[in-house]
């Protein structure tokens, strides 16, 4: 008798009959299953969840037991996945027999709920609107890197570009809560909410709301020209009011470039007596440093000298000459090329810088040039070894004009620029390795266009450069756009 049932399990495993290929549903959204019968799950690929998904889909081993299961490799775009599961029975008492077996899945597509509503519009039940009133995309760049890094974006269902700013749409209310919430937290913004009636049951009283959170930045980015207000900068320190914007997070960094002193001006304080840039950096001047010497006073990066330069378009025509104080006595030498603003016979329609020039003590303070950055020659545009990932973007059924795209490039490739040169803002976002397709084809060409490449990169052997164990390799190529 012991022997008769022995048999029976014996030929209940070798005869086992599992089908040769199952369905595993899959979402538009990255890594999202369907767990049967209506629920959506996210589960990364051979994870622990995407295993349970497929063991239930053995209906058949539901009467022996389960000892072993695990994932066999695949290629990630052939729409196949391997387990191999391990079945073990108990025949006899002390004798228990055991069995291996592939199971191979296809991935298949559906949409799910989110997706459904993703393609269908005026279905959103919260956006979140920023925006930010100033003449460039740049701190909507970095802020995008940052959303990217965070992956704040990722309960979103669209996301459209408008003139002033981007907005972000969600299927619920509570997430687009999350996502004002972080742009609070890495941002000097002010927030307004406001709700739309859609519907109503007037035998339940029960409402249905779409919900408007509009996110405002501060006009005020990095490399800025900024002058505070006179009460405001005594408050601050006593600093003097004409200062530089060198670093914008939760808050506003500003510097005096004469004395390195600092300052922050809080989000409270600032919305409290808002107050735009003196000007921004699409009016900085190229200038050429004809001395410097340092004061021996640092602070941090920065090291105070005293400079004399002379505008790179006087060169040549005219022998003049302006005296100023710089922060950037640890970079700059003889010869060099600097981006600063020209204050003299400028006219800047600003009331705090009226009230500057009106005051007797402060208005002797005013110099005559503010040296922003040290600029670097690029002969030739070559190829970057890195990249940025960009969010998918609507931009709607206005496409941009023609000046526009150029004015859009232009703001990106002075995005890339500042990413290279400045460190402590590279150290914010994540960097990845670009393409090696184009390497490996110019290492199949000549020798003559090797050695033009050498000759290109020796002319900018002072621009800044990204160490290359500084960038990531794993991405996904269907999020990242091909700018280099």
């Amino acid at each position: 008798m012991q022997r008769f049932s022995a048999v029976i399990v014996v030929q209940r495993l070798t005869a086992l009959s599992l089908p040769a290929l199952f369905a595993v549903i899959v979402s538009r959204l990255p890594s999202t299953f369907r767990k049967p019968p209506h629920q959506w799950i996210s589960a990364a690929p051979e994870s622990r969840e995407l295993l349970a998904i497929c063991l239930r889909k053995l209906r058949a081993i539901s009467k022996v037991r389960i000892i072993d299961a695990s994932f066999i490799w695949t290629e990630p775009h052939s729409k196949r996945i391997k387990v191999k599961i391990t079945l073990q029975q108990e025949a006899l008492e002390g004798t228990i027999l055991q069995q291996t077996f592939e199971v191979e899945y296809v991935v298949a597509s559906q949409q799910c709920p989110d997706c459904a509503k993703s393609f269908t519009a005026n279905t959103w039940r919260a956006v979140v609107q920023v925006r930010q009133k100033v003449q460039h995309k740049r701190t909507f760049l970095y802020l995008e890197q940052l959303i990217l890094k965070h992956s704040a974006h990722k309960d979103t269902i669209n996301i459209k570009e408008t003139k002033d700013g981007l907005d972000f749409f969600y299927s619920q209310r509570n997430h687009a809560e999350k996502f004002v919430d972080f742009l609070t937290s890495v941002a000097p913004v002010r927030t307004k909410k406001s709700q739309e009636l859609i519907s109503m049951d007037i035998h339940t009283s029960s409402k249905s709301y779409k919900f408007t959170f509009s996110v405002e930045l501060v006009p005020i980015c990095k490399d800025d020209l900024v002058c505070l207000p006179i009460k405001l900068a005594k408050q601050a320190g006593n600093i003097a009011p004409l200062t530089l914007c060198y670093r914008v997070g939760t808050s506003i960094n500003l510097l005096d470039p004469n004395t390195l002193q600092t300052t922050d001006i809080s989000t409270p304080i600032y919305w409290r007596s808002p107050f735009s840039g003196l000007a921004d950096v699409r009016e900085l001047v190229e200038f050429i440093v004809m001395d410097i010497e340092p004061t021996g006073i640092q602070k941090g990066r920065y090291f105070l000298a005293e400079a004399t330069v002379a505008r790179a378009s006087d060169l040549g025509s005219n022998e003049i000459t302006y005296f100023t104080r710089t922060h950037l006595g640890g970079i700059l030498h003889p010869g060099d090329s600097v981006m600063g603003y020209h204050l003299t016979g400028t006219n800047f329609n600003n009331p705090q810088f009226e009230a500057l020039e009106e005051s007797n003590t402060l208005s002797p303070t005013i110099p005559d040039v503010v040296l922003v950055k040290k600029h670097y020659q690029r002969k030739k545009k070559k190829p970057r070894d890195w990249r940025l990932r960009r969010m998918n973007k609507d931009e709607g059924e206005m496409l941009p004009r023609k000046q526009d795209q150029a004015r859009m490039d232009e703001d990106y490739e002075m995005f890339l620029r500042d990413v290279e040169e400045d460190q402590e803002l590279r150290s914010t976002m994540a960097l990845y390795k670009a393409q090696q397709a184009k390497k490996e084809r110019d290492q199949m060409e000549g020798v003559e266009t090797a050695s033009t490449a050498e000759t290109d990169a020796t002319e900018g052997d002072d621009i800044p450069k990204i160490d290359m164990d500084d960038l990531l390799d794993d991405f996904e190529d269907l999020d990242v756009d091909d700018d280099q």
